[in-house]
């Protein structure tokens, strides 16, 4: 049996249609639609909030002054937050029916920081499955999900959680083969992006997890350029799954 891993798929539907074809089943590790691209300067709220604003946002993120980010989009929103609101709210939910529309099935996913799961739950299908704190048998192999994403600033945003709120996901799962993540575990080389200088936050509950259990992967994603893609923890590897929507690239898990 193909099973494809993909995660940050930030609403490259089309590459995901290609890419995933082939696959026999699909693990998604989250975030599923483009708020903005780093990178071009492009998604959702560079069309609502125009380039000027996007910039600021990004340099500031960038910087990791995300609470000041955060003034920055409020501050755009003021005396017209109803419209702003509607104009995500659209322009979110055209990206969620794409790329529901691209998935395979059977395909498992998780939601990361950027997504909110109440926003796509009617797309779900019988083979179409949403997990966050859950396994789910795939060709004979126990693989559990956990989604969200962790805070970075003193408020959280979108669906980040607590890290107490994460690793009670985490404990909720018991032993199994394969873990799929959005958040990268608490290991420097695997959290920290070389392109915007800093590291993102790290869950030290999967961490604990790995050295316990000790499954076959830990796949994950959120770090788009990370030091390390890869490493092992006794005999577990753990796997970025890779920015897809800049790679456009499927990676399959070994049978």
């Amino acid at each position: 049996m193909r099973i494809g891993v993909v995660s940050d798929i930030h609403g490259a539907a089309e590459a995901l249609a290609r890419e995933a074809a082939g696959a026999d089943a699909l693990l998604v590790c989250g975030d599923l639609v483009n708020l903005i691209d780093y990178r071009t300067m492009q998604g959702i709220a560079a069309e609502v909030f125009g380039p000027e604003v996007t910039a600021d946002f990004v340099r500031l993120r960038t910087a990791g002054r995300f609470d000041e980010a955060g003034l920055v989009l409020r501050g755009a929103s003021e005396g017209r937050e109803e419209e702003i609101r509607d104009r995500v709210r659209v322009a979110v939910r055209a990206q969620y029916e794409a790329v529901f529309a691209a998935f395979p099935e059977p395909t498992y996913l998780t939601h990361g920081n950027v997504d909110r799961p109440e926003q796509f739950q009617d797309l779900l299908r019988p083979g179409i499955r949403h997990l966050d704190g859950e396994t789910v048998e795939v060709d004979g192999l126990r693989v559990g999900f956990v989604g969200g994403g962790l805070p970075r600033g003193s408020r959280p945003h979108l669906s980040e959680c607590t890290h107490e709120e994460f690793a009670a996901k985490v404990a909720a799962l018991g032993p199994v083969d394969v873990l799929c993540s959005h958040m990268p575990p608490a290991v420097d080389d695997l959290r920290f992006d070389v392109v915007a200088g800093r590291p993102e936050p790290g869950s030290q509950a999967l961490l604990d997890y790995v050295e316990e259990h000790q499954p076959d992967y830990l796949y994950f994603g959120h770090v788009h350029q990370p030091r390390r893609s890869r490493l092992r923890v006794g005999r577990t590897w753990l796997v970025n799954v890779g920015y897809f929507r800049a790679t456009g690239r499927m990676l399959e898990h070994p049978a």
